[in-house]
């Protein structure tokens, strides 16, 4: 697996696919193979550490932040080489998918994007991902010694367990020469809060019956929980908020510890989106809508009603504690 990081930290996905590959290992009798490169490697072996990973392979060699892509390319390939025939995870990041695809490139290797499940039969490992916007739902297993596999983010849990594998020092791969250097980095100013690295969600869906309950009570909520602002399809659809809200089958996959979701029906589509939330509470007029059936609290009854008397109650409470 290849371990995407930043600030010496490593990414979320990173520690869900460490989680997920232990699985699969387990299965199908092989080990866990990390590859941490960059500034900052050292820092996030050692977290790493917490996780179940075999071998954690590090480099902080300057190349990795100096040039782009080729060096990160060139690390992974030789630890794939290393280990022999084996799956490749990486993150469905932009990052990701250009290490992961040049790497199937050079490995011969078959490529697919967007997984978000794996089924293993027979000894092969089959790479559950949505296509055709989300219109279907594809299995596809690997015909050659490796495969990479983008692993989208938030569709595994990452469950800290028995680690401490091994940490070894890469050697730089040798008669490299980079072209492609990066001159300069800019980090562009923080807007909203994405919904895939909130730990709190708040979504709207088509029972909200217009764009603006959005930017009301919903972000209303959103803001006292310090959390982000979601939505269904049918309300992107609707060009009720733009499509980067959108939690779902066919638009973001995230993980919350909360998630309250507000006038959807929790159609498959949308759960697919949120399934691993940490607490789903779900508020709706309908009593026997879908959502009902996996959310862990259901609040049937208005919600032009009910989510401005949640938010006021909260913002009492917060003052109450100041």
């Amino acid at each position: 697996m290849f371990v995407e990081h930043a600030g010496g930290r490593p990414r979320r996905v990173s520690l869900e696919m460490a989680t997920k590959a232990r699985e699969l290992a387990d299965s199908l009798g092989g080990g866990v193979h990390a590859v941490v490169l960059g500034k900052g490697g050292g820092d996030v072996s050692t977290q790493l550490g917490a996780y179940p990973i075999d071998t954690i392979h590090v480099s902080e060699d300057a190349d990795v932040d100096a040039h782009l892509i080729d060096p990160q390319v060139d690390y992974l390939e030789a630890v794939a080489k290393a280990a022999g025939p084996a799956l490749i995870l990486v993150p469905n990041t932009m990052v990701g998918r250009d290490v992961g695809s040049r790497v199937a490139a050079r490995l011969g290797a078959g490529l697919t994007a967007d997984i978000v499940d794996f089924q293993i039969a027979d000894g092969r490992v089959g790479c559950v991902s949505p296509k055709l916007g989300g219109l279907t739902i594809t299995t596809c297993a690997f015909k050659s010694e490796y495969g990479v596999a983008a692993v989208r983010p938030n569709s595994f849990k990452a469950v800290p367990s028995a680690g401490a594998g091994q940490v070894v020092q890469l050697a730089k791969p040798a008669g490299k020469a980079y072209v492609m250097k990066v001159e300069d980095e800019v980090v562009e100013a923080a807007g909203e809060l994405g919904v895939e690295e909130a730990s709190v969600v708040v979504s709207g869906g088509r029972g909200l019956g217009g764009p603006e309950p959005f930017k009301t009570i919903i972000k209303d909520l959103a803001d006292v929980l310090g959390g982000a602002v979601g939505a269904s399809r049918a309300a992107v659809d609707a060009s009720w908020i733009p499509h980067s809200h959108q939690v779902g089958q066919t638009g973001k996959t995230i993980s919350p510890s909360l998630y309250i979701a507000v006038g959807i029906s929790g159609a498959i589509q949308h759960k697919v989106g949120m399934r691993t939330a940490g607490t789903i509470v779900a508020i709706n007029k309908d009593a026997s809508v879908p959502i009902g059936e996996f959310a862990d609290l259901l609040v049937v009854g208005d919600l032009f009603q009910i989510v401005p008397e949640l938010t006021k109650a909260l913002k009492e409470n917060a003052a109450a504690h100041a």
